[in-house]
């Protein structure tokens, strides 16, 4: 018999798409752009088998602020400079802004990866 029972008694939450959101965050929808930019940035750099010092040189960073944005500490990035890093790695960035759907009364800010 296991030494674990289960637990019918626990609550399930479904996110709503922005964990961020979810936590209670102000700038959410910031946070949720800036890691997908950089979900992509470590991306390319495990692709092309970059060190950190390699990818700090070409990003002009430093070493340590490569590895504190990998470990997704990212809140000192704009997301300008996160943009610039792309580029800096080989990546076309590109900014469409379009009419959003008479239902919904505002915009919204999404990251499309191509």
């Amino acid at each position: 018999m296991s030494k674990h029972k289960a637990r019918e008694d626990r609550a399930v939450y479904v996110g709503g798409g922005n964990a961020y959101a979810d936590l209670g965050y102000e700038n959410a929808d910031e946070m949720l752009v800036k890691a997908h930019l950089v979900s992509k940035i470590a991306e390319i750099i495990r692709r092309r088998s970059l060190t950190q010092v390699e990818a700090a040189k070409l990003l002009g960073l430093t070493q340590p602020k490569v590895s504190a944005m990998l470990r997704g500490q990212f809140r000192g990035f704009s997301e300008r400079k996160l943009i610039d890093c792309l580029t800096s790695l080989g990546r076309d960035v590109q900014i469409v802004i379009k009419e959003s759907p008479q239902r919904r009364a505002g915009g919204k800010l999404t990251v499309v990866v191509a």
